[in-house]
């Protein structure tokens, strides 16, 4: 690096990220919910090469900036095979009845008298074995709000309810985009990340569910299930289900506790998913790879396809297949690709100091960790409010304030924790947000009509802030781990 460069004005580190966001919100203008499939992207390029010029005129070389953005790239690979082998896995699971088993039996939990609460039991349930909120909404939870608007009961409310479950399952999901992108830009790995957000999470959820209650209690609710009862007979009829299905997650669980680490053990996941579907789901196999005359090759080419790209299971219930569809490998590339242009704009950000610069202008050095907490929150919000995506709002606080974190020796885990307990869940509140808009238009319910009854997604940011003052299950590295990693980074410098 050249001993010539200079520090960056505030002002001058300012306007990568005005211009993000200016070009973010644009965006969103123009391409709606297409603008995370390809635009956001090139916002973030484009902002890269603006905090390239401005670090040129630093004095900075671009081999320097070059450098900054291939070591932030470097940093997230971890993630993006994770993310790869998740694509893999839930196309497997899907194929083997695995998560269609888990959504058959996830809705005999609906009972008319608890409504609420078993909707929002319900939407946790599927999102966490699909690890997507979108996805949930769209398919179970139109179907809920359908039963439930029969039954009389306020649209406001069952939406509240079928959003908070959703967001819960997406949140704690392994499959979740949000749930690997939150510890990829804090540094940590993903299940250190669910494991600690368990502690603020779970209560979460367990306050939401007691509101429901009481909210339930209050109405008189019919007992006209049909819309339910269908869906489990369309599943029943298309899946073999089975509740030996269950072994192919528990796979999964026993090798996270024998502390095998994330790679391999979705890895084995993905494999366990693709025996159960040759053995359980003939009809399936045969179907997506179009060969009824030879199940081995059937098989071979159902199993290689379903992790490689999208799956399409069709079904007598056309609102059903999207539940049932996949994207595999393929369908995380938009997902990789946000990831590799974050960490080049946060590449450049980093290497010339305007993130330090930024970030240094208002957090104290002597505050506390519940402080620190707090403007990690704001800021995920603000992103949210700003750019309209809750990908950026995670991962532009991430990159803002993950070095911030280290060097005041809190683990990185606290970071991950608190970018989806206020980045992840506020997104759909916000009706400009695309997860607002979205939630809006596929459930024909305004944002400001249910934002209210979200009661998981309102309490989550303010759990985090709970535990960050109160100084609960706040982890922190020990002197001597704070001593390494000094050492390593003089290596580097």
């Amino acid at each position: 690096m050249s001993a010539k460069t200079r520090s960056p004005k505030f002002i001058e580190s300012l306007i990568p990220i005005i211009a993000l966001i200016a070009l973010l919100a644009f965006n969103v203008y123009v391409f709606k919910d297409d603008a995370t499939g390809g635009p956001n992207q090139i916002a973030l390029l484009f902002a890269a090469v603006i905090a390239a010029v401005i670090g040129i005129r630093q004095g900075f070389s671009w081999k320097d900036l070059q450098e900054g953005m291939v070591n932030s790239i470097k940093s997230s690979l971890g993630a993006v095979l994770i993310l790869l082998i998740i694509g893999a896995l839930s196309g497997t699971w899907m194929i083997s009845g695995v998560v269609p088993t888990m959504i058959y039996y996830g809705l005999d939990i609906l009972d008319p008298s608890y409504f609420l609460v078993a909707s929002c039991v319900i939407c946790a349930i599927v999102a966490l074995a699909t690890g997507s909120s979108w996805s949930t909404i769209a398919t179970v939870g139109i179907a809920l709000l359908g039963i439930g608007s029969v039954m009389g009961i306020s649209q406001g409310m069952i939406a509240g309810a079928i959003i908070s479950g959703a967001y819960f399952g997406d949140k704690m999901s392994p499959l979740s985009d949000t749930t690997n992108l939150a510890p990829a830009m804090a540094g940590t790995d993903l299940f250190t990340h669910i494991r600690y957000m368990m502690y603020t999470t779970v209560p979460t959820l367990f306050i939401t569910l007691i509101i429901f209650l009481f909210l339930g209690l209050s109405l008189d609710a019919k007992t006209d299930v049909a819309g339910i009862e269908s869906m489990q007979q369309v599943l029943g009829e298309t899946f073999t289900i089975s509740p030996w299905l269950f072994l192919v997650p528990g796979v999964v669980i026993g090798l996270i506790i024998m502390k095998w680490d994330a790679l391999p053990a979705l890895f084995f996941g993905t494999l366990a998913g693709g025996v159960a579907a040759i053995i359980a789901q003939p009809n399936i196999v045969n179907q997506l790879s179009g060969i009824t005359d030879d199940y081995f090759m059937s098989s071979y080419k159902t199993f290689f396809s379903t992790i490689a790209s999208s799956s399409n299971i069709e079904t007598s219930n056309v609102s059903i297949n999207e539940l049932l569809s996949t994207g595999g490998m393929s369908g995380m590339l938009n997902t990789i690709w946000l990831v590799i242009c974050s960490m080049c704009f946060g590449g450049v950000m980093e290497v010339t100091g305007m993130l330090k610069r930024i970030t240094s202008s208002f957090i104290n050095s002597t505050e506390s960790a519940g402080s620190l907490i707090a403007k990690t929150a704001g800021t995920c919000i603000f992103f949210n409010a700003t750019t309209s995506d809750q990908y950026l709002a995670i991962v532009v606080p991430g990159r803002m304030f993950s070095k911030e974190f280290n060097d005041r020796g809190l683990k990185p885990e606290n970071l991950s924790r608190t970018l989806e307990d206020s980045g992840t869940v506020t997104s759909p509140l916000i009706p400009w947000n695309t997860c607002g808009a979205y939630h809006a238009g596929v459930l024909g319910v305004a944002t400001g009509t249910y934002w209210m009854f979200c009661f998981f997604n309102l309490i989550s940011p303010l759990m985090t802030l709970f535990y960050g003052f109160l100084n609960i299950r706040i982890r922190r590295y020990s002197k001597e781990e704070m001593e390494a990693i000094k050492k390593e980074q003089s290596k580097k410098a």
